[in-house]
């Protein structure tokens, strides 16, 4: 999820461990709990594309640096805080810790819960930003950060903003069940045959979602709202897998079809590659577009190295799928 989500969750979890005994401090600590597990996308800059997606939501995002790191910052906060409680400090940053990537579980992108197995745990059932998870939950605690430490109201407002938050994530399960249904039924009736189907959000809510379809030459990618009124149509990608050639072998393209999950596209423009990630979907609702948002320029050097440069998106792309979206949201 978005680092204000996470910052909100963090803050609200220091809240229910250690408010009572050191008021909004708890909160502050919980909040850097919660973002501390994206450090990570700090090796970017420290190494190749393909890497940095590799390590991405990987080690800081397990149970195992929970663990390992919590009982240090735990130690380390006890030496300067006026209250000295290894122990409950301890707790507070592995609860902040854990939960943030229990939440970013949800998303499309996953999370190695339980690394150093290799496992990415993704339900797919919330986009990375949703406002109706965030704002609520973000109201709730800001009127608990307002009250008094022992105030009964403290504790109801954050666990309200938790209640609310936590239900509407488990509701996202219910909501994309029944999407998962429609579009299997769309596909039995066009009486198309196909191999595997993932479902997802769209950006930024829960009421339209797109499926990708996985038949044998190409992928088909449909939307589905609960407002839709006419049948689900499906676009079709061929996946031109065969464009790759003798590099289906380098490791660099190994390593990214598995981080996508072999569900990808390649297009050749002019002399140029570029590998499609389709988990992630479109920039753009127009399906002629074929603006997907994670795309990337393969380029071999001279010594016949591979690497990956990720396109670069525009302002206008964001600005457009936002219109897009909320035409297609109110349904067809």
């Amino acid at each position: 999820m978005d680092s204000l989500t996470q910052i909100v969750l963090g803050a609200a979890i220091g809240e229910v461990v250690l408010g009572k005994k050191v008021g909004n401090k708890a909160m502050l600590y919980g909040a850097i709990g919660g973002t501390i597990p994206d450090l990570d996308i700090f090796s970017s800059y420290f190494t190749d594309t393909v890497t940095a997606l590799k390590i991405h939501r990987g080690f800081t995002h397990s149970i195992f640096f929970s663990v390992l790191f919590a009982p240090l910052l735990g130690w380390l906060v006890s030496k300067y805080e006026s209250y000295k409680n290894v122990k409950d400090w301890s707790w507070l940053f592995f609860w902040a810790l854990v939960t943030h990537p229990i939440l970013d579980a949800h998303t499309t992108w996953g999370t190695q819960l339980f690394w150093p197995l290799d496992m990415r745990l993704a339900f797919k059932t919330i986009f990375v930003i949703d406002p109706l998870y965030t704002l609520p939950f973000l109201v709730f605690l800001l009127l608990a950060l307002f009250q008094k430490r022992a105030t009964p109201k403290r504790r109801f407002y954050n666990n309200m903003g938790l209640l609310l938050s936590s239900t509407y994530l488990l509701f996202t399960f219910a909501l994309k069940a029944i999407s998962y249904n429609q579009f299997e039924k769309a596909l039995t009736e066009q009486q198309i045959v196909y191999t595997n189907i993932e479902t997802k959000p769209s950006p930024f809510n829960t009421l339209l979602w797109s499926a990708n379809v996985a038949t044998k030459d190409e992928y088909l990618i449909g939307y589905y709202s609960f407002f839709d009124e006419r049948a689900i149509s499906f676009e079709s990608y061929p996946k031109n897998h065969e464009l790759l050639g003798d590099l289906i072998h380098q490791e660099k393209v190994q390593q990214m079809i598995q981080i996508s999950k072999g569900w990808y596209t390649i297009v050749k423009k002019g002399d140029k590659l570029f590998y499609n990630d389709l988990r992630f979907g479109l920039l753009s609702l127009d399906a002629k577009a074929e603006n997907f948002v994670f795309q990337y320029e393969i380029k071999t050097d001279t010594f016949g190295k591979v690497s990956f440069i990720e396109t670069a998106k525009k302002p206008e792309d964001a600005k457009q799928l936002l219109q897009d979206l909320w035409v297609r949201i109110i349904g067809k």
